[in-house]
């Protein structure tokens, strides 16, 4: 049984209907930017599982889900490195990483803090905080293979951090022109405190053709804070199991420290090395293959949802995302307020 799990044969049904879904939902995405492929395939995928419970009623796509759900997620995530490169963290000079750095640490906490008095799950609070702080679903999608939370979790997270991105991009502009902001400011601001791609250059693009050129390169280096944060968490997950791990009587000993570091985060770090290098059509090709790659998988973690589960998960997380959303808001605005950035 163990051998044959992975063969084509018993991947090909699974990765077949979590492909197809994929498909669609990034052209759905490609037509209403708002909304984004991954989302829409998270939905798609949780929807059919609502009809019909493919996953469930043939066993046979189990496996090719799976599949879909990890190694198709862990490909994507090193491909994200192609559009960010590290010379880009110089080139938004020092104006942007206080603030950049501001809002990760004070979501970071906030997240840890709050998730400990609303008694939310560990994980689920780490997904939303995590996507909240950096970069939505490619956030999420970076720390899921580290983690390995319950399918239900993903989506739980993706729709909640999808919530407020989308009140970002409607109300953001507004705020910037109430305050004075220049483009600049607003460039840095949309950057900094709304989380997918798409949706920061939506924002930035209302605002003003500067801003969006400003916005696009810190979102680029906010991309970059993946690395350090899994790599954190990963550690943090195996100082948490190892116990666990010594009570079952397995044994400890043999560890390498680079098996603490994900295969995935490597090829991550690498590919923006090289990035610079290599011809624009790459990299363009690279960032189109990771958004579709990381649709089909989240379409696959729908399939694999329980939504029974989900719909007890109840509305502390949702309420979770919220204040984090107006931590990384303020403290954006506040950062760039007090350090002059602002007009």
């Amino acid at each position: 049984m163990e051998l044959t799990r992975k063969t084509p044969a018993n991947l090909g049904p699974g990765l077949i209907l979590a492909t197809l879904i994929g498909i669609a939902a990034t052209w759905v995405g490609s037509q209403i930017p708002l909304v984004g492929g991954p989302v829409t395939g998270v939905v798609a995928g949780v929807v059919l599982t609502l009809a019909l419970n493919p996953v469930k009623r043939w066993p046979g796509l189990s496996a090719g889900v799976k599949f879909a759900s990890s190694r198709v997620l862990q490909t994507a995530v090193v491909l994200l490195g192609a559009q960010a490169s590290i010379s880009e963290v110089v080139r938004i000079g020092w104006q942007s990483l206080p603030v950049m750095l501001g809002t990760l640490v004070a979501c970071l906490a906030a997240a840890y803090f709050l998730g400990k008095a609303f008694g939310i799950d560990r994980e689920l609070v780490a997904l939303v905080g995590v996507g909240t702080a950096i970069c939505g679903a490619s956030a999420i999608a970076a720390i899921t293979p580290v983690l390995k939370p319950a399918a239900r979790k993903v989506a739980y997270a993706l729709s909640t951090v999808f919530v407020f991105n989308i009140a970002a991009v409607l109300l953001f502009p507004w705020v910037g022109h109430l305050l004075g902001m220049s483009q600049t400011a607003f460039g840095v601001f949309a950057g900094t405190a709304v989380n997918d791609t798409s949706s920061v250059v939506a924002a930035a693009a209302t605002f003003g053709a500067q801003a969006t050129d400003v916005a696009a390169v810190v979102k680029l280096a906010r991309t970059l804070m993946i690395i350090p944060i899994s790599i954190a968490l990963a550690l943090l997950v195996r100082k948490i199991r190892t116990p666990q791990t010594q009570a079952s009587g397995e044994s400890g000993s043999g560890l390498k420290v680079w098996t603490l570091v994900p295969w995935f985060l490597v090829g991550f770090l690498l590919l923006t090395v090289i990035s610079p290098l290599l011809p624009e059509a790459t990299i363009s090709l690279a960032n189109t293959a990771a958004v579709v790659l990381i649709t089909i998988a989240l379409s696959a973690i729908g399939l694999s949802t329980d939504v029974q589960a989900l719909i007890k998960t109840g509305p502390k997380a949702l309420i979770l995302g919220g204040i984090l959303w107006l931590v990384v808001t303020l403290t954006s605005l506040g950062i760039q307020s007090l350090t002059g950035g602002l007009t």
